[in-house]
Formats: structure tokens, sequence, C-alpha cells
């Protein structure tokens, strides 16, 4: 693993429950265009890669696929073994996927290509575990992100937070890729795909502010890892800044209306 996918396994430990209380509402929003980016329908032999809390896997299942899910966070395996006691779902994390060649119709990714240390290599893993002229279907976040999207950041960076030594500032150069729909479609070019297309998608995602904070004030991803490592005096800076950006986005019941951006891309092996 790269120090970046260490970091990522520690800033993910222990957080299934946060996260599904919190952003997994949020990263639900393209599993139907990505289902069907992935021409997932009954009997199809899917692979849902980062399954988180298991949403992805619930859509295949209820598609009639046959579905198998991993994740790398035994907490989130846990949550998506007790939501889709039809799949089957493992502790397993790229870039070594604990299966054959060729063994799936179609290979899912929702949001996983920004949590690997090397997107070019763990995507040749993905061509390797699917059949031949089978379908790959991804999401990442656009960059730079969507108003919605960087809240929580200019809080953070509004109240001065220092980043901790355990938070990698990227990836390395070799391995960065432009987070636009040309980046993405070469990114899977580069890797062995064929016919990659990509697209944006946007949507105005909805929470209550108290939602929104708890992803971040729980320690989850690297904001929340962020938040987590400030002194308290900085904590409630953020916080007082998260309030006051938070604002600019709701409505009269205190409800926000977030827009958010992510790229939705698809290639065949």
């Amino acid at each position: 693993m790269t120090t970046f996918d260490e970091s990522e396994r520690l800033k993910w430990a222990g957080q299934g429950v946060a996260y599904a209380g919190s952003f997994a509402k949020l990263c639900a929003y393209p599993v139907p265009q990505l289902l069907d980016a992935a021409e997932i329908g009954p009997g199809t032999r899917m692979l849902d890669v980062g399954t988180g809390p298991g949403t992805v896997a619930a859509a295949g299942c209820a598609r009639g696929a046959t579905v198998t899910a991993v994740d790398a966070e035994p907490t989130m395996v846990e949550l998506a073994m007790q939501a889709v006691p039809a799949a089957d779902v493992r502790v397993a994390a790229l870039p070594e996927l604990p299966f054959t060649d060729e063994e799936f119709d179609a290979v899912v990714a929702n949001f996983v290509l920004n949590h690997v240390g090397q997107p070019k290599v763990a995507l040749a893993e993905l061509h390797r575990v699917v059949r031949p002229n089978g379908w790959i279907a991804l999401t990442i976040w656009a960059m730079p992100p969507a108003p919605g999207q960087a809240v929580i950041g200019r809080a953070i960076q509004a109240a001065g937070a220092v980043r901790p030594p355990h938070l990698p500032a990227g990836l390395a150069p070799a391995d960065e890729f432009p987070r636009h729909e040309s980046g993405l479609t070469e990114l899977m070019d580069a890797a062995g795909l064929r016919e990659a297309t990509c697209e944006t998608l946007r949507w105005d995602h909805r929470a209550s502010a108290d939602e929104w904070w708890s992803g971040p004030a729980s320690g989850v991803a690297s904001t929340g890892q962020m938040v987590k490592s400030q002194t308290p005096r900085i904590r409630a800076e953020i916080k007082r800044h998260f309030d006051l950006f938070s604002s600019e986005f709701a409505d009269g019941d205190g409800v926000l209306t977030l827009p958010h951006a992510a790229l939705l891309a698809r290639a065949r092996r």
C-alpha cells in the first residue's frame, strides 16, 4: 500500500455507523445511473467495490443481479451484511481483490477511486476481474468541488486549521489525474479499458445542518480527521464558520440545499 492508502485505512477505521448516518445519503444519489451505466440486470454477476453500508449492493440485488460486494473497512462490511443478506459481502480492498480473472460480468465502484493511492493500478485490477466486453462503471467527486461540497472545507480553512501529519495532502504526482470528464476517461484508457465515456452529474443534497455537521464532527473522511485533530479552540472556530457558511444554503425551516457534482464514467474491458 502507498502512504495514501495507509492513511485511508486509518481515517475510516470504525467509521461505518457515523458514515451511514451522514454522508452515505449523499453518496446514494448516483446509484441508479451507476447501475444503468454498468447495464446491471437480472442474472448479472456484479461486483460492488467499496460497498460502504451496502447501498449499491442492495440496489443491484433489487435488479435481480447476483451481487458480490467488498469494502476495506470491517464496520462497513458488517453494516452491508446486515442490510443486504442476499449479497456475498467480504472484507477486501484495491489494488488486490480476492477473485479470479474474468469472474464478473460487471464491476461498479461508487466514490471509491478517490480513496486509492494509485488509481491507474486500481483500474487495472477492476479490468482483471471483469469478463471480456464487461462494463466497469464508477463515480468520483468532480474538482473543483461544487458549492455545497465545499462548505466544510471552507470552514476548516477559515478557522486556520493545520493539517495533521497522518493526512497526506494528496496523491503522489505520478498517480494524480485531472478530476474532470476528459481526465477520467484518459485514465481509464491508460488502464487498458475501451470505449470510455464520462458525464458530470449535478444535484442538490438536502440535509439539516446538524446532519451535515455530524460527519466531520465524528471524524468521517479527510474533513472529519482535520476537525478532530485540532485544538478545542480551533474546533470551535470551525463549527462557528460552518454555521455561518451553511446558513447560505438554508431555507426557512433551516434545511440545507447543497449543490454537488460528481463524474460518472464507464468503460469496457
